[in-house]
């Protein structure tokens, strides 16, 4: 029903419209700044930030789903695989993409030599964490998500 391959440059138009739709679901719709140019920058250069999977429709080649990831460093775990986002449009779901974009992923932790696969989950989201769970995931609520964003940054780094 869907195959899932490695992204290209082509499919980041679809890619960022799906990730609009995982911002409107995740109820943060003006979080998302990111471009398809400074993707196609970021994810296609000589040192690509990024890699992501699509999940294409058999029957007329849409995407309908992707899997964005890119690889983070544990001092306590070595190499990991980080799975930014996985994002099936919502016509789509439970239909098996997520399922098979997820195990692309997996595969992909393992063909890398990483040490594991970390990601995040809403703790609202309870579909998603139904899906994770049914992989015997380890969802840990321990730790609190900090970040700081650019202007920010700009900002206490002024002041310093």
């Amino acid at each position: 029903m869907f195959t899932i391959r490695e992204g290209r440059k082509e499919d980041l138009p679809r890619t960022l419209e799906l990730i609009h739709e995982l911002a409107l679901y995740e109820k943060a719709p003006e979080e998302v700044t990111n471009t398809v140019e400074r993707m196609e920058k970021e994810g296609f250069g000589e040192q690509p930030a990024f890699g992501f999977y699509v999940a294409e429709r058999q029957s007329d080649a849409y995407i309908v789903g992707i899997a964005v990831y890119y690889y983070r460093y544990s001092t306590w775990k070595g190499r990991r695989l980080y799975l930014e986002d996985i994002v099936v449009t919502a016509t789509e779901r439970g239909k098996g993409a997520g399922k098979a974009l997820f195990d692309r992923v997996l595969e992909k932790t393992m063909e890398e030599g990483c040490s594991g696969m970390t990601w995040q989950v809403l703790d609202w989201n309870r579909p998603a964490i139904t899906f994770y769970e049914r992989y015997g995931a380890d969802l840990d609520g321990e730790w609190i998500n900090c970040n700081m964003q650019a202007p920010e940054i700009a900002v206490y780094l002024a002041k310093k």
